[in-house]
């Protein structure tokens, strides 16, 4: 697993690349634990590369999710291939997350 960031228009672009699992869950944590640190305000997650998630890796972005959301920050997940974006409505966290289908739409008006 793999994450490069870029600043985009005011908000923080992360794309995903590889397996989100058991033993890459701790350092996409650790990732994201340095961006919630700085508060950053907003924060898309891109999917197009990944091509699997595990439990662990639901349960890490849920807690990522969870600790932007105590100062107010904000995070949309973009770009799911049909596999994936399926784990994530079979789980019912498509109510939890903001899922857009594109990086450019979940840009759009965050």
């Amino acid at each position: 697993m793999a994450v490069k960031t870029e600043s985009k228009n005011g908000l923080m672009v992360c794309r995903v690349e590889g397996d989100i699992d058991i033993s890459c869950s701790p350092d996409l944590k650790k990732v994201f634990d340095k961006l919630i640190a700085q508060k950053t305000p907003k924060i898309v997650i891109e999917f197009s590369k990944v091509t699997y998630v595990d439990s662990s890796g639901l349960a890490t972005l849920v807690g990522i999710l969870k600790n932007m959301r105590s100062y107010g920050g904000r995070m949309r997940l973009a770009g799911m291939s049909t596999k994936i974006k399926g784990l994530f409505e079979i789980t019912k966290l498509d109510k939890l997350f903001e899922i857009m289908a594109t990086e450019e739409e979940a840009i759009a008006g965050l």
